[in-house]
């Protein structure tokens, strides 16, 4: 399905209005200064929904005028594996402050490796640092990694004091992989929102959360994401300079597409957008129209910010 348009659709205001905020971040344009939600960006984002058969929510925030928008923004979607941005910068944080030897070598066992672990499987037998552990659950979306890292440092439960800690009062971490990217219908396991999404990225590349060494190397990290190919990325500009993080999720209760992307023109804070799209229509492998959705989204945040 083509999605291509989606840069230029637009409803009446009524409508276009609803589901829309403004974010007002320490160091940007003063809350004294209101800016009128973007009311195309909302009608846009709906229109989305309304042609890709599913349910999307997005938020895309501007640091630099201090305005944001979202469609669903508020409402619950699965994290998949997009959660391993926060435990990446949850480790480097650790370094920062001396909690965490990002040196320490850690080890793993045949046993612990679980499917899509391309860095762990190839180092089974020497193991490695905090820090490359890190690296590769955010940059292959490495499960394993992700495992290991958590097992060693207070598992899922401290993914979610990490959010506390950060002002994130949302977002949740409750299992392991895989079983973290499958939520059982009426629960809230595993779960995050846009909005609040948006606002922790925002604070990990932006704010004071990690040193500024640690946020440059976590922002080249994200660079190196290949695993966003087709998504968010791919609807920004070409010659902006990007970043982002994946999360894939299909199962019989769960069928969800996700990436959380920083990007923007050189020399200007990025924006950061999040993105999750859950497809009426089932599949067992990945879904172009669906990964296609979220190119969309990206396409209308850009459009965003020329005022297109």
């Amino acid at each position: 399905m083509d999605f291509s348009g989606f840069a230029s659709t637009s409803l009446d205001r009524r409508s276009a209005i609803i589901g829309g905020t403004a974010l007002f971040l320490p160091g940007c344009r003063s809350a004294a200064t209101p800016v009128a939600p973007d009311a195309t960006g909302i009608a846009r984002l709906r229109a989305l929904e309304r042609e890709a058969n599913g349910r999307l929510g997005a938020f895309v925030l501007d640091p630099v005028r201090g305005t944001a928008f979202g469609w669903r923004h508020d409402e619950r979607f699965a994290h998949a594996s997009s959660f391993k941005l926060s435990l990446a910068a949850m480790m480097l944080a650790g370094g920062d402050a001396g909690r965490i030897d990002l040196d320490e070598i850690l080890r793993w066992t045949k046993d612990d490796m679980i499917s899509s672990s391309p860095v762990t499987q190839a180092h089974l037998d020497l193991g490695l640092s905090v820090r490359d552990l890190a690296r590769a659950t955010l940059v292959t979306s490495d499960n394993t990694a992700a495992n290991v890292l958590m097992r060693r440092f207070g598992g899922p439960a401290r993914m979610t004091a990490f959010w506390r800690s950060i002002g994130d009062g949302t977002s949740r971490l409750d299992r392991y992989e895989p079983e973290l990217n499958a939520t059982p219908p009426g629960t809230q396991l595993d779960t995050t929102t846009p909005a609040a999404m948006a606002k922790t990225v925002a604070a990990l590349v932006n704010g004071t959360v990690l040193a500024e060494s640690s946020r440059a190397l976590l922002k080249a990290w994200m660079t190196e994401v290949a695993t966003g190919q087709g998504r968010l990325r791919s609807g920004f500009p070409a010659g902006w300079t990007s970043g982002d993080k994946t999360g894939t999720g299909i199962s019989e209760t769960t069928r969800i597409y996700v990436d959380l992307a920083v990007g923007g023109p050189a020399g200007r804070a990025p924006l950061i957008v999040t993105g999750y799209f859950e497809p009426a229509r089932r599949t067992d492998a990945i879904d172009p129209d669906a990964v296609a959705v979220l190119a969309a989204v990206g396409r209308i945040a850009a459009a965003s910010l020329s005022g297109t």
